[in-house]
């Protein structure tokens, strides 16, 4: 399992729909955003997280995680190495819940009640993945494509907000501090998505290339198997 994260706003989704376009071998999971983002007795959880963070932030950063990690434990059971879920129960944790409770949405209370759900459902649950692919840009970027998307229930959503969470992302998955020591072991590819990527294919060529190339690195280097040249490879991952 290969996990795809990136701020809000970076690209994740069209990622995801290009790769499954393009390397239909790789099982694409889509985050289950629906979940919070979708109205429930006339009201969308997202949008109103983003209304007033301190009310419904524990309130959703504990239904995410509830639905990510059930999405975890069904994907690490299909046991298909190449698959590419967006998002995680990591980024959920170390980044958007961790945010959280460092400005405030979380009280102390929550704070350690939801810790403790983490410590049952993803550590004794959830197996690390074999590796993240980081979409990484500038939060002025990100919040641009936010602006200009329009996507239901984002429209309250501040460029600081972004800010935040990038910091959080380069924590986890850049310098890799105060999380947990199986998660450190974990590669990382890193790929700049200041571009539109979308609108420029020779790019995304590149990047898919990248990912074939990580992925196959990756699972090699899991089996105990010779890296093999690429253009031999090309059969079995493309």
């Amino acid at each position: 399992m290969y996990l795809l994260e990136g701020n809000i706003g970076v690209g994740k989704s069209t990622f995801l729909r290009l790769i499954q376009k393009e390397c239909p071998e790789i099982l694409v999971i889509q985050e289950p955003q629906e979940s919070w983002s979708s109205q429930t007795y006339g009201q969308s959880l997202l949008e109103n997280f983003y209304k007033d963070a301190q009310r419904w932030a524990y309130t959703i950063e504990t239904l995410a995680l509830v639905t990510r990690v059930k999405h975890h434990m069904a994907t690490q059971a299909l046991k298909l190495p190449l698959s590419l879920m967006e998002r995680s129960v990591y980024s959920g944790h170390y980044c958007f819940a961790r945010n959280g409770y460092a400005h405030g949405f979380l009280s102390p209370l929550e704070w350690d009640v939801y810790s403790r759900m983490v410590d049952v459902l993803v550590h004794q649950h959830c197996k690390p993945p074999h590796g993240f692919i980081y979409l990484r840009a500038q939060p002025e970027i990100c919040f641009d494509r936010v602006q200009k998307r329009q996507r239901q229930g984002e429209s309250h959503i501040t460029l600081e907000y972004l800010q935040q969470i990038h910091h959080w992302h380069e924590k986890l998955l850049v310098e890799k501090q105060e999380i947990a020591s199986n998660l450190s072991k974990v590669p990382v590819l890193i790929l700049d998505t200041q571009v539109d990527f979308a609108a420029n294919p020779e790019r995304f060529k590149a990047y898919i290339q990248q990912v074939k190339d990580f992925m196959l690195c990756t699972e090699q280097k899991i089996n105990g198997s010779p890296a093999k040249a690429i253009s031999k490879t090309e059969k079995t991952i493309a």
